[in-house]
């Protein structure tokens, strides 16, 4: 199974790492080529866009700074959207808005895609050991498509509802 990665910032590379130690093959994206440097030496693949990395990949997965961005990756040139097609997954580690991921879902779904939304909670700490909480949105046929890589990433894995749940309990989380 190919996974790919955008998005290796503070969070999103510790969960990449994760994924290239439990033995996956990685492909990797970031605006910094050389924060991906450390993951190509175990042995990822450096993507140049997001349409590429989705073409390329079985899973495509985000974790991104901010709802804005989140959407410039999937709808920009080259992004991941147009690199979708029927049987592929695209999963959201953002911590983002309800109404805008549920927007974003649909147009990967109306590409007979997959998508599910699985911000986490627990730290960079806990990002870095795979020991880290995900609640998952989306459909329980998506959510078992992405078990394998979030079983990589993270110890509690919790199917809170549909898209759109997960996000609004993620900023509730937050405040708490």
């Amino acid at each position: 199974m190919k996974i790919g990665f955008i998005g290796l910032g503070n969070v999103g590379f510790k969960l990449a790492n994760s994924i290239i130690e439990s033995g996956f093959d990685l492909l990797i994206n970031d605006l910094d080529k050389n924060a991906g440097r450390p993951l190509i030496k175990k042995g990822a693949k450096w993507i140049d866009t997001p349409k590429a990395l989705a073409e390329n990949s079985d899973i495509s997965i985000t974790c991104l700074p901010s709802p804005a961005v989140v959407s410039n990756v999937l709808e920009g040139a080259d992004g991941l959207i147009e690199g979708m097609d029927q049987g592929k997954l695209w999963i959201e580690m953002s911590t983002t808005d309800d109404k805008e991921m549920q927007r974003l879902a649909n147009l990967v779904i109306d590409k007979k895609a997959f998508a599910i939304e699985a911000p986490v909670s627990g730290g960079c700490h806990r990002a870095a050991t795979g020991n880290i909480a995900i609640l998952v949105g989306g459909t329980r046929e998506a959510f078992d498509l992405a078990m394998p890589a979030l079983s990589a990433i993270g110890y509690q894995i919790l199917h809170i509802g549909p898209i759109g749940s997960a996000s609004i309990l993620k900023v509730a989380t937050n405040y708490l």
